[in-house]
């Protein structure tokens, strides 16, 4: 169970993101990762979520070329929010979340 600091701190990690992406996250996640295994699972979930979405605009902005990157893009930046509001929230009640369509590359 977690108490409410650790919940703070996780729900803070996806509140930051929409004001400083990088270092409002990154911050949280390097201060208090090894005080709470929850902060540590939400910081990798987040920076996961972060570089798998990222990649995925970059691919979408290279398809611009044949059209389809401009739905694609708006298709990435809908989910890309609705998935960091369920993430704020659910880190908010105390639980683990697994983002959709993340590459899991830090374990």
């Amino acid at each position: 169970m977690t108490n409410s600091d650790e919940r703070l701190f996780g729900m803070l990690i996806y509140l930051l993101s929409f004001f400083a992406p990088i270092i409002g996250p990154l911050i949280i996640w390097l201060i208090k990762r090894d005080e709470s295994a929850f902060i540590d699972y939400h910081g990798k979930e987040y920076f996961n979520f972060f570089i798998s979405f990222t990649i995925y605009s970059i691919v979408s902005g290279i398809l611009v070329v044949v059209l389809i990157g401009f739905v694609l893009l708006a298709i990435v930046a809908v989910l890309a929010f609705i998935f960091t509001l369920i993430a704020l929230f659910k880190a908010f009640n105390g639980e683990e979340y697994r983002i959709p369509l993340v590459i899991r590359f830090i374990k």
